[in-house]
């Protein structure tokens, strides 16, 4: 065996021997949880604050009787229909308008400015509470509801004149109701 061949295996088995032996690398950074903690508790708070605004308007209409809904938000009936019992359901179509106001009572968004809606109920992208609140209502009701932020726009707002977790007062009157085998056939 010449030396050329020695050195080569020598070569070879340092290689194989140091590279047998390395382990592999630990993460630079670990998370905590400690961001995803903070973000709750700070939810937890805003929400709490925004619930006791909530609650003090409600101590303050004596004249009204509200309702706790089970999705986090509270309304009132301005016009109440007690004949009538058809509800929106999916896929109907619900023809209503609407004006938002902050919770100083102060109109964000007049009804003129929002203009008469159409909403296919469930199929289409509209404010969490409104989607909810719409299949309470019977035609010719006028519903105002109270939505926490996250009922609202939440977070992000409108990027226009709703700020980020804002709540907000909005007075809905439901005009028409479409069921969905009547669009269907027209």
């Amino acid at each position: 065996m010449n030396i050329r061949s020695i050195l080569t295996i020598l070569f070879i088995g340092i290689i194989f021997t140091s590279c047998s032996k390395q382990q592999a690398r630990k993460p630079v950074s670990q998370t905590s949880g400690t961001f995803m903690k903070e973000s709750i508790e700070r939810n937890k708070k805003l929400i709490a604050i925004e619930e006791q605004l909530i609650e003090n308007i409600i101590a303050n209409d004596t004249l009204k009787e509200y309702i706790a809904s089970s999705k986090g938000y509270w309304y009132k009936y301005d016009v109440k229909t007690e004949n009538d019992t058809i509800l929106p359901k999916r896929g109907d179509i619900a023809y209503f308008n609407y004006e938002i106001r902050d919770l100083k009572n102060k109109i964000i968004y007049t009804e003129e400015e929002l203009k008469p809606q159409e909403y296919f109920v469930d199929k289409q992208n509209i404010m969490m509470g409104l989607r909810d609140g719409i299949k309470l209502m019977k035609k010719g009701e006028t519903i105002t509801f109270l939505f926490p932020s996250h009922m609202a726009y939440g977070y992000h707002g409108d990027n226009e004149k709703i700020q980020s977790n804002e709540p907000l007062i909005c007075t809905v009157r439901l005009n028409d109701i479409k069921p969905e085998e009547i669009t269907k056939t027209n």
